[in-house]
Parts: structure tokens; sequence; C-alpha cells
């Protein structure tokens, strides 16, 4: 098989790019399989080596249908290398940055039905004038309460990029222990 499904699940799409730099990284290594969690029914994930995940945050929770994956897949996943990362604002402070300082990774690792190999964490991007107004408002008042940025003008990127290219390195060597 020796082969790497990552599925994602993204708001406002900043995942998907974290994952389009993890893929460049990966090629010509490997060329895994990409696809939105949402349309995860039309793959056999017994096909694959290795499962990722990566999801967005947005007002404090991952979308529902992330932990219903780790759920509804509990068996096939504990049978599997598996990595998840999570991308939030929250990343962009430094002793906030980790699986082991993120309060939100820390929170979903307490409750993840499933093994997980290998976790991870990123700071996401702002982009105020995407964003709808009620979205827009909500984000800047959490950015005011976080002494974050509030200038809905401006987009503001805060992921690490050298943080992404690291955990890339660590996902590839998790896949290869898969054929160990």
């Amino acid at each position: 098989m020796n082969s790497m499904l990552i599925l994602y699940s993204t708001i406002d799409g900043h995942t998907k790019t974290i994952i389009s730099h993890m893929c460049e990284q990966l090629q010509p290594q490997l060329q895994p399989t990409v696809m939105p969690l949402e349309q995860l029914a039309s793959v056999d994930l017994n096909q694959f080596d290795t499962i990722v995940v990566g999801a967005s945050i947005r007002y404090g929770k991952f979308r529902p249908n992330v932990m219903a994956f780790f759920e509804q897949h509990k068996t096939l996943l504990d049978n599997k290398k598996v990595s998840f990362f999570g991308v939030n604002m929250v990343a962009r402070k430094a002793n906030k940055n980790t699986p082991e300082t993120n309060p939100y990774l820390k929170k979903f690792k307490a409750v993840c039905p499933a093994k997980v190999d290998l976790y991870g964490v990123m700071a996401g991007r702002i982009d105020y004038p995407d964003y709808r107004l009620f979205d827009r408002l909500m984000i800047q008042f959490i950015m005011k309460l976080t002494k974050g940025p509030t200038d809905a003008t401006k987009r503001y990127e805060f992921t690490d990029w050298q943080q992404v290219q690291s955990f890339t390195q660590q996902l590839l060597a998790l896949h290869k222990s898969a054929d160990a």
C-alpha cells in the first residue's frame, strides 16, 4: 500500500493552504490523497497506511464532523498510523503553540476515542476583509480580549511555516514507520 490520506476540515480555507504546503514537502517521496472530510464517504480507508486529519477552530470548537470521524472509524484508526493537527489563533502565542500547551489540542487529546500517533498545532490567519459582519465583529472582540490585531481592513498571517515543515518531517517519519 504505502499510501497516505490527508483529510481536512476548514472554515475559511487556511487549513487546506497549510496542507498544500505539506504536500509540496512530501513530494516526490509521497503523493498523498487529499480531500475534505465531508467527501470521505467516497473513499475506502483500508487502502491507506497513514491517515492525517487537519482541522480548524472557530469560536473555540472543531466542527462536529471531526470528532464524529474519530468515533465512527475508531477500530480502523487504531490499526493505522494516524496524525491530527489543529489550526487556531491561540497557537500564535509562543506558550500555546505545541500540542502539550495548546488548550484546544489538550482538550481534543483528552476526548479523542481513537489512537493518534502524532499531534500538531499551527497558528492560522485572520482575514477580516473576507469575513461576514458577524464573524468579523466576533473575531475582533476575541482578538481584543487576547491582545491580537483588530484592524478590520487587514489580513494577518500567523502560520509559522518552519513549524509546518517540521511537522511534515515528523509526519513523513511516522508514515515510513508504517512499513516497518
